[in-house]
């Protein structure tokens, strides 16, 4: 960060320690993600699962995003204690994490994984709202304290990958539970929080649902989410049978998070000179691309290497979007259930959709040809898109 922007920055949320707390939960709470979304499908494959119970197990940690955030969401909302929320959920993930090491069993495992990943994604949209409350007017730069989870992510999953082509990837689980462990430490650093629930305007979060704008907002997110199904589950195992080492495999993961720190860093200023649909269609573009590529050419590295970038757009750009969207067009007191509801959405219905689809094709077809789903339904986001997202008046930001 700049002298200059750091300066705006220390305006904008009283001074660096602010910076340093909201930036630290960020960057453990995605080294997780780090350490799940490249090796959890290499784990449970070595731990002897078929692609379908990878698929299945996997889609759990996106189905429970269906639910939890929206009662958290609706929680924080009510109370004003988004802070409380974060910790509770924090040490509970940690807590509902140690039942992997007590069974091995397919169903004991996605009994596991709907503990866990019921806490740990409850968590995330109450911490949004915190970050947002306590930018202040510089909420714009929100993507400058995002970027540490990205980098968290890039660490994560180097490190990993290195350890994991000399130590066996059973030992996972123990690297997660550390970094679970470091989360919920982070959580107890002070933060203020938003308290609307004082003044509520009873029906105002279902009347920014109905909203066409927002529901055409929540369809292109969900059709997003459904692309990166076989990303997010089968894309270690499918560059690993394609002869990619361990190694070679984090690096890849880490440099599409490398280029979504780079736009992140750039991204408030982007923010301020496009409308939100510009970013969109031009972020969806890329998305479809990059599927296509990774179906038809994942035996070239120069073409794996430039898909990798394009994660940029497919995630770092239209999250930023998101973010701004949820905080644009939900009314305050309600941008709790708003972020759980983008979250539910997207990453929940989405996620596990896409998850369990490509288990399926990848069953029955192999991985390039999930990749060319992924590639149809992002296709499909831009046409909705391109036809039903149109701002009426642009946001100030």
């Amino acid at each position: 960060m700049s002298s200059t922007s750091r300066d705006t920055y220390q305006q904008g949320s009283g001074d660096m320690g602010l910076y340093f707390k909201l930036s630290s939960f960020y960057f453990f709470y995605f080294a997780l993600l780090g350490g799940l979304a490249p090796y959890w499908g290499l784990f449970l494959e070595d731990a002897g699962f078929s692609s379908l119970e990878i698929a299945q197990i996997t889609s759990v940690l996106m189905v429970t995003k269906v639910v939890a955030p929206n009662v958290w969401g609706w929680v924080g909302d009510h109370t004003g204690k988004s802070l409380q929320l974060v910790r509770y959920g924090s040490f509970l993930t940690a807590l509902c994490f140690l039942a992997f090491y007590l069974d091995d069993r397919f169903w004991w495992y996605v009994t596991a994984m709907a503990m866990f990943s019921f806490f740990w994604n409850a968590v995330l949209p109450q911490f949004e709202v915190i970050t947002l409350h306590s930018l202040g007017v510089h909420r714009d730069r929100y993507s400058r304290v995002r970027l540490w989870g990205s980098l968290g992510f890039v660490v994560s999953v180097v490190i990993l990958g290195i350890v994991f082509d000399y130590l066996a990837i059973s030992l996972l689980p123990d690297f997660l539970l550390a970094i679970i462990l470091l989360i919920a430490l982070c959580s107890l650093f002070q933060f203020k929080q938003p308290d609307h629930g004082h003044h509520r305007v009873k029906g105002v979060f279902l009347r920014s649902l109905k909203s066409p704008l927002v529901i055409s907002f929540l369809v292109i997110n969900f059709l997003l989410q459904l692309s990166h199904g076989p990303y997010y589950t089968f894309y270690s195992i499918y560059m690993e049978d394609l002869g990619y080492s361990r190694s070679t495999i984090g690096v890849l993961w880490a440099l599409g998070v490398v280029a979504e720190v780079l736009l992140f860093i750039v991204m408030h200023r982007l923010l301020r000179a496009f409308r939100l649909r510009t970013i969109i269609l031009v972020s969806l573009v890329l998305t479809t691309l990059r599927w296509l590529m990774v179906g038809a050419l994942s035996d070239v590295l120069l073409v794996v290497i430039l898909a990798q970038c394009f994660h940029a757009a497919s995630f770092g750009a239209m999250h930023a979007v998101a973010i701004q969207f949820v905080h644009d067009y939900f009314p305050a007191g309600t941008q709790g259930q708003g972020q759980a509801i983008y979250n539910s959405v997207s990453f929940g219905a989405g996620g596990a959709l896409g998850a369990i689809v490509s288990g399926i094709i990848v069953a029955n077809y192999g991985s390039a040809a999930a990749f060319n789903l992924a590639a149809a339904a992002s296709g499909l986001a831009l046409l909705v898109g391109y036809f039903s997202f149109k701002e009426s008046v642009k946001k100030s930001r």
